[in-house]
């Protein structure tokens, strides 16, 4: 009895390693099988993804040689944030009794004719902010609107075709405030010429190291206005569908002094859907002159961001 025992556990051992041997075997045949199929599938994938890029390609060449020139294209896009609170002997709080609005605008508008062998890009960027805050239990406190937020920025680029993504170019740009009786106080005019690259459709990057850069001012500080180069940079990219960034970079570097340069560089951040969704504008700005006219010895990095509702209007 003990023998025949032994002689069935002897032959369930290796009909068990034959069926599983059997399986594992039918297993590696199915997977390389499949793998095989997946290969093929994969040189064929590859070779359709380059004659849909050759035809997007012959696409947009036909529709280039279609469109008649001038070309022009022409936008407004911007942001309108507010926030409203109101607290009434809310005794947490170290005032109890508060209201406050906080109210920010920003635009952007911009036209841009393309000829054959030139271009002309123009655009206009305000930035408006102002905040309301009320101690209701202060009578001598001010409880007006304040500006918050105060910027203009004119830029006009003129350029000739040498190559496609190369132009020799002329550019001017002016930056101000406009409220509280800040308009051209101070205010900056950029002249010069140069040379304008444009690597790829959304990016413009303009180089003029002959340019001046004006400076107007009826403070009792002594702006100085001097002669540099001006650096110009504009970016716009659709990150994944329904989020856009645009990008603006403008600088100046003075040759005669350091403290006379400056930069400024607004990122506007936006989900749209039919024109309107949520934005997010960031400003940053450095400026040397204007740190010394405000009796600081230290020159801050300037910010500014606005939270809100967004829009897009654009047309061909």
């Amino acid at each position: 009895m003990k023998r025949l025992f032994t002689i069935l556990i002897a032959c369930s051992f290796f009909l068990y390693n034959g069926l599983h041997a059997q399986t594992t075997a039918e297993l590696e045949a199915e997977k390389a099988a499949k793998s095989a199929t997946l290969d093929s599938l994969k040189k064929e994938f590859k070779a359709l993804e380059k004659q849909v890029n050759k035809l997007q390609s012959d696409v947009a060449s036909l529709t280039d040689q279609l469109t008649p020139y001038p070309r022009w294209k022409k936008g407004l896009l911007g942001n309108v944030g507010l926030n409203i609170a109101n607290f009434d002997s809310w005794l947490p709080k170290d005032q109890p009794s508060t209201s406050a609005i906080n109210i920010g605008v920003t635009s952007t508008a911009f036209i841009n004719g393309d000829w054959e062998n030139a271009f002309w890009r123009n655009s206009a960027n305000l930035t408006l902010g102002w905040l309301k805050f009320d101690n209701k239990d202060n009578p001598d406190d001010i409880d007006e609107f304040q500006v918050s937020a105060d910027a203009l920025n004119v830029v006009s680029l003129y350029g000739y075709k040498l190559s496609p993504k190369f132009a020799i170019s002329t550019l001017g740009e002016y930056r101000t405030s406009v409220l509280d009786g800040k308009f051209n106080n101070p205010g900056y005019l950029d002249l010069g010429v140069g040379a304008t690259w444009t690597p790829v459709t959304d990016l413009v990057v303009v180089v003029h190291p002959l340019n001046y850069n004006f400076v107007f001012a009826d403070e009792e500080f002594n702006f100085e206005s001097s002669l540099g180069a001006k650096v110009v940079a504009d970016y716009t990219k659709t990150i994944v569908q329904g989020l856009n960034w645009k990008s603006n970079l403008s600088a100046f570097l003075s040759y005669e002094n350091q403290d006379f340069s400056n930069y400024t560089w607004v990122n506007t951040f936006s989900t749209a859907y039919k024109g309107i969704g949520i934005g997010l504008d960031v400003g940053l700005r450095n400026n040397k002159q204007e740190a010394l006219a405000a009796g600081l010895e230290d020159n801050p990095l300037q910010t500014y961001w606005v939270l809100g509702l967004s829009y897009a209007i654009s047309s061909n």
